[in-house]
């Protein structure tokens, strides 16, 4: 029997459907999450299913009714931006903070807290018969057979030795209770206290990390601030365009491609095989506008020179390599159409991870940047955020670099 091959416009619906029912099953979890972690979930679940579903429709547009998709594409690739703004700043900001601890080195040993017991007694020491510690004050014992000093004054007549030598001078001592210690003693103990023994300046280290010198500290928290106020307004806008006339509409649309594919009318026998070379070779003309013999390079001094200029537009080399990883994932989504195996390929995907990590390092550089042009910082503070920003430019060159190596290594079935 002769093989039958399956219709290529049923392969594109079949695929169109199964996006579709993933995208209203996570909207179906989302709205039922019960945890903040299970909706997060659900929304990068979303975004998954979204970006598939536009992807589809902008490559394989002439299969497809040019109307219906011209207008869900961009839709569901808001509905995908708008969601993605939240993990976005989350991620930045986590890889901010640990960019930081490394700066600030190893742990360094802690030492025990003040007021820490010691050490506990060598096994088979005998323990006291009162049951207090070792190191507890105890008063002096009496040796047996001599008389206790007040008995023995009171027993003689004569007074003690110390009052013999005082014979005119009546002390009266006022002995305070440990707790009841007089201001200017605390006083002075507080200013004795080095930074490392006092109870509240012990610096608060999580997971072995160094503690942060000052600047570094500084840096954190002021990145932390503005990193935690932009990741609550993009919850908050993240959930108003849920709640949106337009989301329901681009859900409604979502619902009806899971039972039925608007396909052109002359989609029949129509091969997808075009489409997906086109997206491949607007991948492969973007990969050689690509400076790859400067990303090869250890250094790229020029990435560097623009973080130090006022202007807060975004880098001018980033822009080439961010429509890249793009048109990567576009490759990548095609294939998945024509053969779920193919979007795996590894060189496709470690090329993927590596503009991820170029996407990821240089949006935390120009937030490192725009901390340090913060009026009214402190020296160190903007030093520290300089020192993270040259860092996270690095991560930057890194990137480049993978990809690079990545790219060229020969596609999966060549020999």
């Amino acid at each position: 029997m002769v093989p039958q091959h399956p219709d290529p416009a049923d392969v594109l619906a079949r695929h169109l459907r199964a996006r579709a029912t993933e995208f209203l099953r996570a909207l179906r979890l989302h709205r039922g999450a019960a945890a903040p972690e299970d909706s997060a979930e659900a929304a990068r679940a979303l975004r998954r299913a979204a970006r598939r579903i536009s992807a589809a429709l902008y490559t394989f547009q002439p299969v497809l009714d040019p109307a219906w998709s011209q207008t869900l594409g961009p839709e569901l690739a808001w509905v995908s931006g708008t969601l993605s703004q939240e993990d976005a700043c989350a991620t930045r900001l986590t890889r901010l903070l640990e960019a930081l601890h490394r700066l600030s080195g190893p742990a360094a040993p802690t030492a025990p807290p003040a007021g820490a017991r010691p050490a506990p007694r060598t096994p088979g020491a005998p323990a006291p018969a009162d049951g207090a510690p070792p190191d507890a004050p105890r008063p002096a014992t009496p040796v047996p057979g001599a008389p206790a000093p007040a008995r023995a004054s009171r027993a003689t007549g004569a007074p003690p030795a110390t009052a013999r030598r005082t014979p005119t001078a009546t002390v009266t001592a006022t002995v305070p209770a440990p707790d009841d210690r007089r201001a200017d003693d605390r006083r002075t103990e507080d200013v004795a206290r080095t930074p490392g023994q006092g109870r509240d300046s012990t610096p608060r280290t999580s997971g072995g990390r160094a503690p942060l010198a000052v600047g570094a500290a500084k840096a954190g928290a002021l990145l932390e601030r503005q990193l935690t106020l932009a990741r609550t307004r993009a919850h908050s806008a993240a959930l108003q365009a849920l709640g949106s006339a337009r989301f329901h509409a681009v859900a409604d649309q979502v619902a009806v491609l899971a039972s039925e594919v608007p396909l052109a009318k002359a989609a029949g026998g129509v091969d997808l095989r075009p489409p997906a070379d086109t997206a491949r070779e607007r991948l492969v003309a973007a990969v050689a506008a690509l400076p790859l013999v400067t990303a090869g390079s250890p250094y790229n001094a020029e990435a560097l020179t623009h973080g130090l200029s006022p202007d807060p537009a975004p880098h001018p080399q980033d822009a080439p390599w961010h429509q890249v990883r793009l048109l990567l994932r576009l490759h990548r989504y095609a294939q998945e159409v024509l053969d779920p195996a193919a979007g795996d390929d590894p060189r496709l995907r470690a090329a993927g991870e590596a503009l991820d990590r170029h996407r990821d390092a240089a949006e935390a550089a120009a937030a490192a940047a725009q901390a340090a042009r913060t009026p009214r910082i402190a020296p160190a503070t903007a030093y520290a955020l300089g020192v993270l920003h040259a860092g996270q430019r690095h991560e930057v060159e890194a990137a480049r670099y993978a990809f690079q190596r990545a790219w060229q290594k020969p596609p999966a079935g060549t020999p």
